[in-house]
């Protein structure tokens, strides 16, 4: 299924993507799978982030050849952070950086949106807390992240967590083509085979030492090709099997 949350008459509302149509839904897909019985068109959706997380829990050189293009080797465990709520931002949002950002870093990246409370799960057991899977660009403001020597300010400005457009499910995290564009041209070109740690084994990690709850997110990490965006650029992270999420810099 292709889930999809958007804006309505009456607020943010759930729905099925089914072939141009939407079927809504009462309640998040992961609070149950109710139909209301509606239906609008797709195209006439303005599409929200399709996840309403606790928390958005990111993978930092979780690709070799990203890690490499760092000035790192290649870590010998995931190396977590954290993007704030405020990060948050839709399919087609603008990006709007603070006027001392010098640097603007697209980095497109593989979404897990949690289905169920996972605690201390093992990794065997990963697909049944995963709803499923979205693209993400993990925007960062490098200037600042180099500056400070830690991450959170570089990567948790607002509006610099695009999600969506949908949250697919049914799909193998292992075998997916990440692709992102720069008004047009291929910057990076990955394969989620290369991880250094799959999906499993990060959602075994993550939750050895913190619950994730329904809703949240897990940004999978980004493979080589990290760079900089100018304001009236359009940026794509194209994800085969889930779609394509594009966002503007302001």
């Amino acid at each position: 299924m292709k889930y999809v949350r958007f804006l309505s008459a009456n607020g943010p509302q759930w729905g099925v993507v089914e072939g141009e149509q939407v079927k809504t839904l009462t309640c998040a897909p992961y609070e149950g799978m109710e139909y209301d019985g509606g239906s609008v068109n797709l195209a006439d959706c303005s599409l929200l982030a399709p996840c309403t997380p606790t928390k958005i829990v990111c993978v930092g050189k979780n690709y070799a050849e990203h890690a490499r293009e760092m000035g790192a080797e290649p870590p010998g465990f995931p190396v977590l952070f954290m993007k704030g709520l405020n990060a948050l931002n839709t399919p087609g949002g603008e990006i709007d950086p603070p006027e001392f950002v010098q640097r603007l870093d697209y980095e497109g990246e593989l979404a897990v949106v949690i289905r169920r409370r996972a605690s201390k799960i093992r990794a065997e057991d990963y697909a049944g807390y995963v709803l499923g899977y979205t693209c993400l660009n993990d925007v960062t403001a490098r200037d600042v992240q180099q500056h400070d020597g830690q991450w959170t300010r570089g990567k948790s400005m607002d509006g610099f967590c695009p999600v969506g457009p949908w949250v697919v499910d049914g799909v193998d995290p292992d075998r997916l083509e990440v692709t992102t564009r720069l008004n047009g041209s291929v910057v990076q070109q990955g394969n989620t085979r290369d991880f250094i740690t799959t999906v499993p084994k990060l959602l075994e990690f993550i939750t050895a030492s913190m619950t994730l709850e329904p809703g949240d997110v897990v940004a999978t990490g980004t493979p080589a090709g990290i760079g900089p965006m100018q304001s009236g650029d359009v940026v794509e992270v194209d994800i085969s099997h889930i779609g394509v999420l594009r966002n503007t810099v302001k």
